[in-house]
């Protein structure tokens, strides 16, 4: 059973939180709750007006005296220019931490041996961390999910010693750990992202990495082995000191998919084709990293099976939404690179693909070998000339339509009309131009797609 951690934990130490958003705000409340001298501060008026609960001060106002900065993970303390506040904290010799690792040492100061794992990659994290979690609680295991998905790390309870956190880490997250060691770690793929932030492919494979800091013999690292980054990485690790296990979804490793089986030396461990929310390689991937996981947690092959078979999945990550007139409209708001894109655009032979918003580097250009698939796009947001470009440059019938009310009426015209049986919104781009995230831009879509079947869109 879970329970509140003690009101006067932290009581007699001091921090400073900043960016006032999903995860600074519980961390603002849940270090006040547990006893801390907490000052929380946001650039922005209208965070500061929700927070009225906790003491606002701009911790650059005067002199920095708190003993650590919590800093809200999309702002930067380095590149690419260090926020005020970080840049007053390194000055003066603060650590600037991540909320979980705040939760490690909560948890620890209780007295508490639940486990944590850490799960990271480019793409894949919500799913495997959903996987797991949902495989561990299916068994009668106390395990949470959170951190970079669902629950903010410090709005999480405290867990007994036999409790098991499950935590999605970005790379924001894991390049501001001091403390907290997983003891089962998972890095899942790397391809290009959030290289505004880490500098380069190289600032960004070493921000991932840290998942498996302060590891020992008795914890677990698990890679991905489809990319070339990630095998570097499992390059590096294979001598300790905690042991490797390698998956993949299309190739041989420790745990691996052949011909749609889910195995590994010890032979078969379940068909993917019975787990209709993980379809594609890309998602046997992940069913190998939580299976590497789930064994190493202490569940048996056969649970295992039955959590991957019975696994709901998550919305905007592949999510059917509806079908209208035998045109499957499918939610993958979640694909905000082109990356992830890819894993969808692989399991449709014929499509009609809506994408769009603000591109990241390269844009759509590495989905090139997927074109033939695409019947036609339909393209929304910002950066929608610069995607249109690529397509004519690749002969793809194409449409700039500017937003979702026009793409999905436009989409299921041509899904219609070309004989192409999904429609996929798979953006390959972020969303934050014309919404406050890709979750929002999937609801959307999901909206729009219930109208049309209603026939009032």
């Amino acid at each position: 059973m879970s329970s509140a951690f003690a009101p006067d934990l932290f009581a007699g130490h001091r921090f400073a939180v900043v960016g006032l958003g999903k995860n600074g705000l519980a961390a603002a409340r849940g270090l006040a709750a547990m006893g801390a001298d907490v000052v929380a501060w946001d650039d922005k008026p209208e965070a500061r007006a929700a927070a009225a609960d906790v003491a606002l001060r701009d911790p650059c106002a005067d002199r920095f005296d708190a003993e650590a900065l919590v800093l809200s993970p999309g702002i930067p303390h380095t590149l690419p220019s260090p926020h005020p506040a970080a840049a007053r904290a390194r000055a003066a010799g603060v650590p600037i931490l991540s909320d979980t690792d705040l939760l490690f040492q909560a948890v620890r100061r209780s007295g508490s041996r639940a486990r944590f794992v850490g799960i990271t990659g480019t793409n894949g994290k919500s799913t495997t961390t959903a996987l797991l979690a949902h495989m561990l609680s299916a068994v009668g295991r106390t395990a949470l999910a959170g951190a970079n998905l669902g629950p903010p790390a410090l709005s999480m309870p405290l867990l007994p010693k036999d409790g098991i956190y499950v935590l999605e880490m970005s790379s924001y997250m894991l390049e501001r750990l001091a403390a907290l060691r997983f003891d089962v770690a998972a890095m899942l793929n790397l391809s290009k992202d959030h290289l505004d932030r880490h500098g380069d492919m190289v600032g960004y494979a070493a921000a991932k990495r840290h998942v498996f800091d302060r590891q020992s013999r008795e914890d677990l690292a698990v890679i991905g082995v489809d990319d070339a980054g990630s095998r570097d990485m499992a390059g590096q690790l294979c001598d300790g000191p905690a042991p490797l296990v390698t998956v993949s979804g299309q190739s041989p490793a420790d745990i691996w998919c052949e011909s749609g089986m889910l195995r590994d030396a010890a032979g078969r461990i379940v068909a993917m084709a019975e787990a209709p929310a993980l379809p594609g390689a890309h998602n046997a991937q992940n069913a190998a990293a939580a299976a590497a996981m789930a064994l190493q947690l202490g569940l048996s092959r056969t649970e295992i099976a039955a959590g991957i078979v019975s696994y709901p999945g998550l919305p905007h990550r592949q999510q059917h939404v509806g079908s209208v007139d035998g045109v499957v409209f499918v939610n993958d708001s979640k694909a905000t690179n082109a990356d992830a894109a890819e894993r969808a655009l692989q399991c449709y032979d014929r499509l009609v693909w809506i994408a769009g918003g603000m591109a990241k580097a390269g844009g759509i250009e590495p989905l090139v070998p997927l074109f033939p698939r695409v019947a036609r796009a339909l393209l929304i947001g910002r950066d929608a000339p610069l995607l249109a470009a690529t397509l004519a440059a690749h002969g793809v019938a194409h449409e700039i339509v500017g937003t979702l009310e026009a793409a999905v009426p436009a989409a299921f015209a041509a899904a219609r009309g070309l004989d192409a049986p999904v429609v996929l919104l798979s953006p390959a781009c972020a969303s934050w131009d014309q919404f406050t995230g890709y979750d929002q831009r999937g609801d959307r879509f999901a909206a729009l797609v219930s109208a049309l079947a209603g026939g009032t869109a």
